[in-house]
């Protein structure tokens, strides 16, 4: 194992990736105190992983109706109660959106600033 510096291992990133590469480990300091190793990465995967449920785990089939909507009582069990901001009444174009709220508030307060203060 060594140990090196930020600067050097910027300075000599390719040779130390080399002997690590080769199984050195090589240790990365900032004042002297170790922030991260560069180490040889064992193994690698060559073949794809399996796709579907894990060997001896149990598989279960999924109902075509569990994709269907929920009724507004189901919801509303899961859910709880609809916010009013939420309320499908109202429409979200009408609505002004909160950027839209904090512009209009800083331009009406930048109307109100007194002259002859802060920068000039």
């Amino acid at each position: 194992m060594i140990k090196v510096n930020i600067f050097e291992a910027k300075a000599r990133l390719s040779e130390y990736l080399d002997r690590a590469a080769r199984g050195e480990r090589i240790v990365v300091c900032r004042h002297n105190t170790p922030v991260a190793e560069l180490r040889h990465v064992s193994a690698v995967r060559t073949e794809p992983r399996p796709v579907g449920p894990l060997p001896g785990r149990p598989v279960f089939d999924v109902p075509p109706s569990f994709f269907d909507p929920m009724s507004d009582d189901e919801l509303e069990s899961w859910e709880g109660a609809m916010p009013p901001y939420a309320t499908p009444s109202r429409s979200s174009a009408a609505q002004p959106t909160r950027a839209a709220e904090r512009g209009a508030d800083v331009k009406a307060r930048a109307g109100t600033r007194k002259k002859g203060r802060g920068r000039s």
